[in-house]
Parts: C-alpha cells; sequence; structure tokens
C-alpha cells in the first residue's frame, strides 16, 4: 500500500524545503540559508521539478480523454434511467433475466455514479475501478453468444466494443496512481493492447461492409461505398500504428477524430429524425464512450512518448556532464 508520501505534491514548485525566498538566499533540504546565484540554482530547481512530477505527482486530469470517458459514462447512465432500460443490445442483458428492469436501473446508476466520482480528486481512481468492472461485466455477455457461434463475427465485435472501455477505464485508473515506473510501464503496455480492438473494428466493417456503407450519409462524396472501405483501412492502419508503437501517437489522435466523426455525421442527426426512439439515445452514447475510450488511449500513448522524450532530455545532460 503506497504511503501518504507517494501522493504528496513538492513543498514548492521545485520540489524543494523552502518556506520562504528571499533575495538570493536559497533555503536547501537541510533549511539552513545558502547564499547561491539564480544561474546556479536555476538546473537544479528544473531537474528537480521533472524529477519530482514524475516520480511522486499523480497524473490527475490532466489530459481531455479522462473528462470524456466520465461524461460518457454519465450520459450512458442518465440514458439508462430515463428509459429504463439496457444500452439496446448492446449491454447484452437478455429479456428473460429475472429482475431485468431493475438491474438496468442499477447499472444506470452505478454508471452516472462512476461517471461524476471521476471528475472528483478523491474519488477519481475508485470511479475509474467501477466503470471497468461494470464494462468487463457487459463484455463478458457476450462470451456465451460467441461460444455458440464463433462463426458468427458480430458477437465477436460486440465484445471488442465493450472490451475497448475496459482498457480504456484500466489505462484510467493507472493514469491515477502515483507515476512511479512500474505504473507508467503498466499503462504503456495496456494503452497499446487497445490495437487489439481496433482490428476488431475493422474486421466488424470488412465483414459487414454493405451495411456499414447504408449508413453513411447519402450527401456526403464521394458516396457511401467509398468511405465505408476507406473507414475500414483507417482501422486498420490505426491498428498496426498502436500495436507496433510507430507513429501511434498520431494514428491514436485521428483515430479519435473518426470516431467522433461517426457520433457527428452519422448519430447526432438520428435525435432529430426520431428523438423518441430509444435506440437513436443508446446508439449516440454508445458512440460517445467509445470515442472516450479511444481519447483516454490516445491521451495516454502521447503521454508516454512526451514522457520518454522529456527522460531523455534529462539523462542526456547528465551524462554528458559524468564525463
Amino acid at each position: 500500500m503506497e504511503s501518504q508520501a507517494d501522493f504528496a505534491y513538492p513543498a514548492t514548485p521545485f520540489g524543494l524545503k523552502p518556506d520562504r525566498l528571499s533575495g538570493h538566499e536559497i533555503w536547501g533540504a537541510s533549511g539552513h540559508g545558502q547564499r547561491a546565484s539564480f544561474a546556479a540554482i536555476l538546473p537544479e530547481w528544473i531537474n528537480n521539478f521533472r524529477d519530482s512530477s514524475a516520480m511522486a505527482t499523480p497524473r490527475y486530469l490532466t489530459n481531455a480523454g479522462l473528462y470524456a470517458y466520465a461524461i460518457a459514462a454519465i450520459a450512458l447512465g442518465v440514458v439508462g434511467l430515463a428509459w429504463g432500460d439496457f444500452a439496446t443490445n448492446w449491454q447484452h442483458v437478455q429479456a428473460n433475466i429475472p429482475y431485468r428492469q431493475p438491474l438496468a436501473y442499477v447499472a444506470a446508476a452505478c454508471e452516472l455514479y462512476a461517471g461524476v466520482t471521476i471528475l472528483w480528486r478523491r474519488t477519481a481512481r475508485s470511479g475509474a475501478a467501477m466503470l471497468t468492472a461494470l464494462y468487463a461485466i457487459f463484455a463478458l455477455l457476450w462470451v456465451p453468444p460467441i461460444l455458440a457461434t464463433p462463426q458468427i463475427y458480430d458477437p465477436w465485435g460486440n465484445f471488442f466494443e465493450e472490451f475497448s472501455l475496459v482498457i480504456a477505464g484500466g489505462v484510467a485508473y493507472l493514469s491515477l496512481l502515483p507515476r512511479k515506473p512500474l505504473w507508467r510501464r503498466r499503462e504503456a503496455q495496456i494503452s497499446r493492447l487497445y490495437g487489439i480492438c481496433v482490428i476488431s473494428f475493422a474486421l466488424d466493417h470488412l465483414f459487414y461492409i454493405s451495411g456499414v456503407a447504408s449508413w453513411v450519409p447519402k450527401w456526403i462524396p464521394p458516396g457511401q461505398m467509398f468511405w465505408a472501405v476507406a473507414t475500414t483501412v483507417f482501422f486498420g492502419l490505426a491498428a498496426i500504428a498502436i500495436l507496433s508503437g510507430i507513429l501511434a501517437g498520431p494514428a491514436s489522435r485521428l483515430l479519435t477524430a473518426m470516431i467522433i466523426g461517426f457520433e457527428v455525421l452519422v448519430w447526432v442527426p438520428k435525435l432529430f429524425t426520431a428523438p423518441h426512439d430509444h435506440f437513436s439515445w443508446a446508439g449516440n452514447v454508445i458512440c460517445i464512450a467509445l470515442a472516450s475510450a479511444t481519447w483516454v488511449v490516445a491521451d495516454s500513448i502521447n503521454k508516454s512518448q512526451e514522457s520518454y522524450t522529456s527522460d531523455q532530455d534529462v539523462i542526456l545532460p547528465r551524462a554528458v556532464q559524468s564525463i
């Protein structure tokens, strides 16, 4: 169990121990005043700041993806409570399950509660853990259909859509832990695992390409089938980039933008054409949830790359100084 010190922010912005800075007087770790020029002490301050930021302080809500992940869960909860139902067949709870509607209310309330708790510092990790567990249950509900009809890809596709939220929840939870090397490695590894889900997205489009084309708005040139094929290729390229680590940062950002585009171009119009249809609202919040999961992973991948670059910037000068 981590000590309270693991979560404490540095006493000052530079991780030093002074209670005050007066003129050129610098209070060091021992608490005794020492005279030093600002130019001489500045490099040490910067290095202390980088070290303490990387190793001691948690990254709390430093990326927009975590906010999006929380808001998506809140939206799922609100729609679930308003309709008294699960998010269509995507949350695969059969109609013959006893107490199905009370369970739907409980699941929606959990989504709403967990989403709200992520927005608060003290409860963010528990909220991320709750959502990860809840989404894992919904993902596992697709395992029996997979085992019953393994030759049909639709259950596989739904499983990996749900599993993408599980991965994002795990990444979100780890991102809220103190930034120790072990947690940073685990977060990076799980972020890469998201690429498997993106492979599934590509296969889902490929196997049902005609159906995908029918969802593309007809007014978008050059045509519905063009964009069905193009988005399938984009999914495949994004999966390769994320799994290989080659251009994973920009690929994950572009993937997030593409799924947000699905929401804006495909799902939002359905709220105007069929505003009283549960399917329209559920489809919107599902797409938002999938986009937010991609966003969390994209933020993590880009943060890890920035952190690696920052570490190299610190290590190289120190290595040169030691020669």
